[in-house]
């Protein structure tokens, strides 16, 4: 037996069920947060919100290609500073040659000291790479790779003894004042041409700092578009279910109205 609804009650039950939707819906998005949670909810927004957020995703990537390649150089700056102190030395011990007696202790130590400048450029690697001893490494600035920069290739200090950003500092030889004047020479030319060197991985550094500072501005800006496009307003979406709640209650009370006056038909028989 089919049940047949009064036109008021029909019309009451359709108004209650959009409202149990959209209460739903309300509900939903208090619990996420997100107006927009599938391409369904809004395809548009949905799309470009993704699109930000894949591309903010592919600039974090290459950010910490960033941050590693600042730890390369950093470190490899540790190592210049440590080499001119190094050289520092070295040149005052040719200096003290010029007035002693004694070269033989002064050449040991400056032989010495000049093997130590190769072994700290051995260990002022970083992840592998080592631009004391000409590695390079290769920094991406954009998503897909187009912009990037080339650091290194110029041996700074190699780890053979002696070499030292394409200068040679001989073994100690202070047996007169021509080859000492020459260690003096040779470790001045080593220092300018370290300082050079050194300058150049500055700027890079420098670049790269300003590059990175960038991305991550970038990457802010991306997932605050990527917001924007897809969070709901929660003070708006609580007015909402407070509202859908008592349009509810009113439905309910509607519909219990609509019930009395089919039940009053039944009193007659």
């Amino acid at each position: 037996m089919t049940v047949q609804l009064t036109q008021g009650m029909r019309a009451n039950l359709f108004s209650l069920q959009q409202t149990s939707k959209l209460m739903e819906l309300t509900q939903k998005r208090l619990s996420t947060g997100k107006k927009v949670n599938t391409a369904l909810d809004d395809p548009v927004n949905f799309f470009k919100a993704k699109d930000h957020m894949d591309r903010a995703t592919d600039l974090a990537a290459k950010k910490d290609g960033m941050s590693e390649a600042i730890k390369t150089i950093e470190a490899a700056n540790t190592g210049i500073e440590g080499i001119y102190d190094l050289l520092a030395q070295m040149k005052s011990l040719a200096s003290a040659a010029k007035t002693s007696d004694n070269t033989s202790d002064l050449e040991t130590q400056f032989d010495t000291i000049r093997s130590q400048i190769s072994y700290m450029a051995n260990d002022s690697k970083y992840g592998g790479n080592n631009l004391m001893d000409g590695d390079t490494v290769s920094v991406e600035f954009d998503e897909d790779g187009t912009y990037k920069l080339t650091v290194g290739s110029s041996s700074l200090a190699s780890t053979t003894i002696g070499s030292i950003a394409g200068t040679t500092v001989a073994v100690a030889d202070f047996q007169n004042q021509t080859s000492i004047e020459s260690a003096i020479s040779q470790i001045d030319s080593a220092v300018t041409n370290l300082r050079t060197e050194a300058q150049k991985l500055a700027s890079n550094l420098s670049t790269i700092s300003i590059r990175e500072d960038f991305t991550e501005s970038m990457i802010n800006t991306l997932n605050t578009g990527a917001d924007k496009l897809t969070l709901a307003d929660m003070n708006e979406e609580g007015a909402n279910m407070l509202m859908l709640q008592t349009r509810q209650a009113l439905g309910t009370t509607s519909l219990s109205l609509s019930s009395q006056a089919a039940q009053s038909v039944l009193r007659l028989f």
